[in-house]
């Protein structure tokens, strides 16, 4: 998920299957394998997931082995390999590993809080003082994406600069930042004119850390409201077993839950996003983004 991304999304990919270990088939009886990717800089990403984890583990009695994926490249690889059990993905990259014959599904999508529809949404940012007030102002400047597997970072913002008339192959001076949080920045510092990211880094996390202060970025286009993250579960487990997670992570992987049953304390935000935890979807939820994805012919999905 860096600049040159074909030859990192090699690179990375091979990494993580080297790090996984043997397929799923050959693993001992007794693991399971759960990738996630980091949406900004972060060492405490199988810390923010450990309460799921360790819910996980009660729940099949298997040994949960986490893995730091650097892409979601690699994450595609890993369980189209067979060696990764259960992915969290985003949007984009999920359905783009549908396509190429992963063989996963999703069960579960990350909410923000309780009884909420897994969601949120892409911004557009740049700076008060820039003078850019619309996407069609995007012409010509230096715009940060995410990557280009990122749903919000940047799927969805292709099919809105096209809706604006901006070409975002030859219209724009296009930058891969890597993440959400280096996009944000990137464009806070003046090394973009203009970028995108999603909603709640640029609203709170950024915030929160004290890396942006309110106000630093003007937001003047939102997205509508893209599915959420899903966890996807692989296909070739055994179906019980499959089954025994799938309900796991549909109805347990929460904070409500895993606060009662001692997972953790406090206020027990799941993943590095900070929300509830998940929420059940199906396959059928992510359609909305196969559809953006007919709007833009972006060649990474077909």
């Amino acid at each position: 998920m860096k600049r040159i991304h074909s030859v990192l999304a090699g690179i990375a990919a091979l990494a993580l299957l080297s790090g996984c270990g043997p397929s799923a088939a050959q693993q001992r009886s007794d693991e399971l394998v759960f990738a996630a990717v980091p949406s900004e800089e972060s060492g405490t990403l199988q810390q923010d997931f450990q309460p799921v984890l360790d819910m996980l583990a009660k729940e099949t009695g298997r040994k949960v082995v986490f893995q730091k994926a650097t892409d979601y490249a690699a994450i595609i690889e890993g369980q189209r390999a067979g060696k990764i059990d259960i992915a969290k993905y985003g949007p984009f990259s999920y359905v783009l590993a549908r396509k190429k014959g992963v063989r996963a599904s999703a069960v579960a999508g990350q909410v923000e809080q309780r009884g909420g529809k897994p969601g949120y949404q892409s911004y557009a940012i740049t700076r008060p003082d820039s003078g850019i007030r619309s996407l069609a102002d995007f012409r010509g400047k230096k715009v940060c994406f995410v990557d280009p597997t990122s749903t919000s970072g940047y799927l969805y913002p292709k099919a809105a600069l096209l809706s604006a008339g901006v070409n975002p192959d030859t219209g724009i001076h296009p930058v891969f930042a890597g993440g959400h949080d280096a996009a944000a920045l990137a464009v806070a510092k003046g090394d973009c004119d203009a970028g995108f990211a999603y909603d709640t880094m640029v609203d709170r996390q950024l915030v929160d850390s004290g890396q942006l202060r309110p106000g630093q970025l003007n937001v003047l286009w939102r997205s509508e409201v893209i599915p959420g993250d899903p966890a996807a579960v692989s296909d070739d487990l055994d179906p019980a077993l499959r089954q025994k997670i799938s309900a796991a992570l549909r109805d347990k992987a929460n904070s409500e839950y895993l606060r009662s049953h001692g997972f953790c304390t406090g206020e027990c935000r799941i993943g590095d996003v900070g929300g509830y935890g998940f929420a059940p979807v199906d396959d059928a939820f992510y359609d909305g983004v196969r559809r953006v994805c007919d709007v833009t012919g972006d060649r990474q999905c077909q």
